[in-house]
């Protein structure tokens, strides 16, 4: 076996090759900020302003990165998340700043409540409850909103039953039969979250969101989760975490042979961090490593908060 493992022939007999058009950036996009504000939880990665959203967008393509997911941080926010399909809202705006700039950008936008509402979760809320159907029409109005300023694809991550349905039906009525989706299938509901949530400024008010996101238990239900949303119209599937949902992405892959995404989340990111930070670890070794496990575990496309760094060191 060991002929085989010389330098000069490992990449002749490699299986999995991982490619900077692999991986989709992750932009924070704050509208309150006038310049870019590091996030303490984690480190090297920040909030930008509107105004500098397409120049972080344009240094990342130098690079060879193409895919770019976009995440709101509003200037007000009200029960029901109306500053989400705001036409003026900011990821709206972001979407126009970037195209006007980089045509050939792919955008994807986040299509969630819980940065939006005061609450923080990611639905319309009564009596303390998470109402699934009453949110499916504002998540439908939120995607159109981000179409129509751009967007090329459309992440609902709410974890919401039938939220693919309403978003399809809901593009194709107003003439986005081209605008695809990228769904959050099987989002987790994990602890690895923690640095988004201060990243975003989406933590909830109350409770938690298992109601709504995934047992971290449960692998067989991942496939119930995609297989509805491939019927509802989905175009990519997606599991979110990565790194400890290795065997959910590699099960997902065989079952439907669908485009599949992995979110390699901030919690992740943040562990690699530390441990750099302390010494204890290569920090981009171990980011190629866990990102290569990723890719070999069955992901088409990689949403990594390392896409920079990675797009570096695979230059």
């Amino acid at each position: 076996m060991r002929r085989l493992r010389k330098d000069s022939l490992r990449p002749l007999v490699r299986e999995s090759r991982l490619s900077v058009e692999d991986l989709i950036m992750p932009v924070f996009v704050d509208e309150n900020i006038s310049a870019k504000k590091e996030i303490p939880s984690m480190p090297g990665y920040y909030r930008i302003p509107l105004g500098g959203v397409a120049e972080e967008v344009g240094r990342a393509m130098e690079k060879g990165i193409k895919a770019f997911i976009l995440f709101g941080i509003p200037s007000y926010k009200d029960e029901v998340g109306s500053s989400a399909f705001d036409k003026n809202g900011v990821v709206q705006k972001a979407v126009r700043e970037i195209k006007a700039e980089h045509s050939d950008a792919v955008v994807v936008t986040d299509v969630c409540l819980c940065e939006y509402t005061t609450h923080g979760h990611c639905g319309v809320v009564r009596d303390g409850i998470i109402l699934n159907d009453e949110t499916l029409p504002i998540l439908g109005k939120t995607a159109v909103s981000h179409a129509e300023a751009g967007a090329d694809i459309v992440a609902p991550s709410g974890m919401m039953d039938g939220m693919v349905k309403a978003i399809r039906n809901a593009l194709d009525a107003e003439g986005f039969q081209d605008v695809a989706i990228m769904s959050y299938s099987a989002k987790y509901a994990s602890s690895f979250y923690g640095p988004f949530r201060e990243a975003a400024e989406s933590g909830y008010a109350f409770g938690d969101r298992r109601s709504y996101q995934m047992d971290f238990h449960n692998s067989s239900e991942a496939l119930r989760e995609v297989e509805l949303d491939i019927r509802e119209g989905a175009d990519i599937v997606m599991v979110k975490p990565a790194l400890s949902y290795l065997d959910v992405i590699r099960k997902v892959k065989d079952k439907f042979g669908y485009p599949t995404a992995a979110y390699n989340v901030s919690g992740e990111y943040s562990m690699v961090k530390a441990a750099g930070k302390m010494g204890w670890l290569d920090e981009k070794q171990i980011a190629y490593e866990i990102l290569v496990s990723i890719k070999r575990a069955g992901a088409d496309l990689i949403i990594t908060y390392h896409a920079m760094e990675i797009a570096d060191f695979l230059g």
